[in-house]
């Protein structure tokens, strides 16, 4: 079975945790909030993907009639879509308590591997056509799995305060959650057609 074209791992933070920035992360990542958007999916655009990420939902939006009409994807657009997801991965590992160094602005080194692969060329313009339906399934699973993320992030932020420790467990599932947001964002903004897997993994 070839590999899913987005890809996300984390590297976990070994060494106890900084309890002063976890306790106050919600303050420190509203910059990157407000620029690419939190854990979870808005239906408003920018409501929780932030500015550049309704700037990539519009390109997502030009770029299907430019599928629909030709089987091919703008390069151009696709590029956009691919910075902004990576900002995203980064902010999201930070804002998901994942990771205590505050990401970079943009493209930089940070301790998350994220891909992004596209296809621009052969698109199967049905399912593009389609996207709006067949995504509908994957955002019902995934609201009760952000609902599931939530409460153990807040037990994870409880843990981090008293212990300086993300349970092992709550990690895991909090990084899973995020990959498969990502995957169904990525989908959603018409990078490739390959349908996200149910899956955490």
């Amino acid at each position: 079975m070839d590999a899913h074209p987005t890809t996300y791992s984390v590297t976990a933070q070994a060494e106890t945790r900084n309890r002063l920035t976890v306790g106050f992360r919600i303050i420190l990542a509203i910059p990157h909030l407000l620029l690419v958007g939190g854990p979870g999916y808005g239906a408003g655009i920018g409501e929780r993907t932030g500015n550049l990420g309704a700037v990539a939902g519009v390109a997502a939006f030009i770029n299907w009639f430019i599928i629909v009409f030709t089987g091919k994807a703008n390069k151009d657009l696709i590029s956009l879509q691919q910075f902004y997801l990576r900002w995203r991965a980064r902010a999201v590992a930070y804002e998901a308590l994942l990771r205590d160094e505050y990401p970079p602005f943009g493209d930089g080194d940070y301790p998350v591997e994220a891909e992004f692969l596209a296809v621009t060329e052969d698109r199967n313009r049905w399912t593009v056509g389609f996207r709006f339906i067949l995504i509908i399934p994957q955002i019902i699973v995934l609201l009760f799995v952000m609902i599931a993320w939530a409460i153990t992030a807040i037990i994870g932020w409880f843990a981090v305060l008293f212990t300086g420790r993300y349970p092992d467990g709550l990690w895991k599932f909090g990084e899973g959650v995020m990959r498969w947001l990502l995957r169904v964002e990525a989908y959603f903004l018409l990078l490739h057609d390959d349908y996200p897997p149910f899956s955490l993994d």
